[in-house]
C-alpha cells in the first residue's frame, strides 16, 4: 500500500457516517414537512432523540427488558397467537369442537393468517415500544442522580450507541 493512500475501512467508515448523516437530515426533513414535532427543528435535539431511539432500537435484547419483566405476573398483556379449542360442555362438547375445526376454522382461515400476521407485529412493535420506554427510564434516572450529585462526578449522557446491524424483524424506513 502507499504512503499516500489511507486503508479502505478507513474511507467506508467516513463514507457510511456521511451517509447516515444525510438519512438523519432527510428524515428529520421529512418528519418537520408532515407536520412532526416543531422541537426537531433544533438539529441538536433531534440529534439526541435520534441517538436515543436508535439505542432502545438497536443496543437492546427485546427479550431482556424490565417493563415485561414487571409484567410477567400478569399474562394479559402478551397476545396469544395459537388457537385453542376447548368447551366446558361436557356433552355436546366434543362435537362443538369438531364443527369448529372442520367446518368453520376452513371457512375462515383466510382471516385467522391476516390477523396472524397483524398480531405478530403488534408483538414486535410493543417490543421496541418497551426498550423505548427502558431506555427514557434510564437516561431519566442518570439524569437524576447527576442532579442529585449536584452534577459532581456524574456523567448523564449515556455512552454511544453501536450503530452496527440492526436488531432482526426490525426494517429500517
Amino acid at each position: 500500500m502507499s504512503a499516500d493512500r489511507q486503508p479502505a475501512s478507513l474511507e467506508v467508515g467516513r463514507l457510511m457516517s456521511e451517509l447516515e448523516d444525510d438519512v438523519r437530515r432527510a428524515r428529520r426533513k421529512r418528519l418537520l414537512a408532515r407536520g412532526g414535532a416543531t422541537d426537531y427543528r433544533d438539529v441538536d435535539l433531534y440529534e439526541k432523540v435520534d441517538v436515543t431511539l436508535r439505542r432502545a432500537l438497536e443496543a437492546r435484547d427485546h427479550d431482556a427488558l424490565l417493563l415485561p419483566d414487571l409484567l410477567d405476573s400478569d399474562e394479559e398483556w402478551r397476545l396469544s397467537l395459537h388457537l385453542t379449542w376447548a368447551s366446558h360442555r361436557s356433552g355436546v362438547g366434543p362435537l362443538l369442537i369438531f364443527v369448529k375445526r372442520r367446518l368453520l376454522l376452513p371457512m375462515f382461515r383466510w382471516l385467522w393468517e391476516y390477523s396472524l400476521e397483524n398480531f405478530r407485529t403488534q408483538r414486535r412493535v410493543n417490543k421496541v415500544l418497551f426498550a423505548c420506554v427502558e431506555e427514557l427510564a434510564i437516561e431519566n434516572a442518570r439524569l437524576r442522580q447527576a442532579i442529585e450529585r449536584g452534577g459532581r462526578g456524574a456523567s448523564p449522557e449515556p455512552p454511544a450507541p453501536s450503530l452496527g446491524p440492526r436488531a432482526p424483524g426490525l426494517e429500517s424506513e
